[in-house]
């Protein structure tokens, strides 16, 4: 880790990433949404389903990242069950 401020506050090595949040280019690949949807800007994908659907996210420096364990839970209450 990488020493910021005198006060050791510390920055993430280049390499470090949380796996436990998102950026929002992290969770188009987690959500598949390439796969599934035909929008030309994936962006206005997620907007949609933060707006109309509840998608869990907190905001950091002002920056949205998705928390991964509530993003599944999020899935499993938008799962349909048919018979």
């Amino acid at each position: 880790m990488e020493k910021v401020f005198e006060n050791d506050v510390e920055k993430p090595d280049e390499g470090f990433r949380c796996r436990d949040l998102l950026t929002e280019k992290e969770l188009i690949s987690f959500l598949r949404i390439p796969e599934v949807s035909k929008a030309a800007d994936y962006h206005n994908v997620v907007e949609n389903l933060k707006r109309m659907h509840g998608l869990p996210r907190v905001h950091i420096c002002g920056k949205p990242l998705y928390p991964v364990e509530a993003i599944r839970k999020w899935i499993e209450g938008k799962t349909i069950f048919e018979k």
